[in-house]
C-alpha cells in the first residue's frame, strides 16, 4: 500500500533563517515554495521507526528526529567544521553505520548517517 514517504513538514518561528541554515549547513537547496525535492539514489534507504516515550536516543521534548544519509561522513564533518557548526554528540560507529548529530536553528537534533 505505501510506496514511500511523501514528505516531511514542520513549523518554524523563523522561516527565512531556518531555510538559509539548511541550505548552508546541509546543502539542501530550498526552493521559493519553502521546500525541496530529494530524489532517492540507488542504495538509499528510508527508515520508519518508533521510539519509546522515555528513550534517550534523541531529546524527549523533540517528537520527531530528522536523519539524512550522507555519502562520506568525514567530508561532512570537515564541511561542518569549516562553517562553524558544532557536533551535538560525538561520532558513533555501530553495525548500522556511522552517525553524527547537529542541532538546527530551532534546536532540533538532526542525525547524519553514513551507511
Amino acid at each position: 500500500m505505501i510506496k514511500g514517504f511523501g514528505g516531511i513538514f514542520w513549523r518554524t518561528k523563523n522561516l527565512d533563517a531556518v531555510k538559509k541554515w539548511y541550505s548552508e549547513v546541509l546543502k539542501i537547496e530550498i526552493e521559493i515554495w519553502n521546500g525541496t525535492l530529494i530524489k532517492p539514489q540507488l542504495g538509499n534507504e528510508t527508515i520508519f521507526s518508533f521510539f519509546a516515550e522515555n528513550d534517550s536516543y534523541f531529546p524527549a521534548e523533540q517528537q520527531v528526529m530528522l536523519n539524512f544519509q550522507v555519502d562520506d561522513l568525514n567530508e561532512t564533518i570537515k564541511h561542518l567544521e569549516q562553517i562553524g557548526v558544532p557536533l551535538a554528540k560525538e561520532k558513533e560507529v555501530s553495525e548500522f553505520g556511522k552517525f553524527i548529530w547537529i542541532e538546527d536553528l530551532d534546536g532540533r537534533l538532526v542525525e547524519l548517517w553514513e551507511k
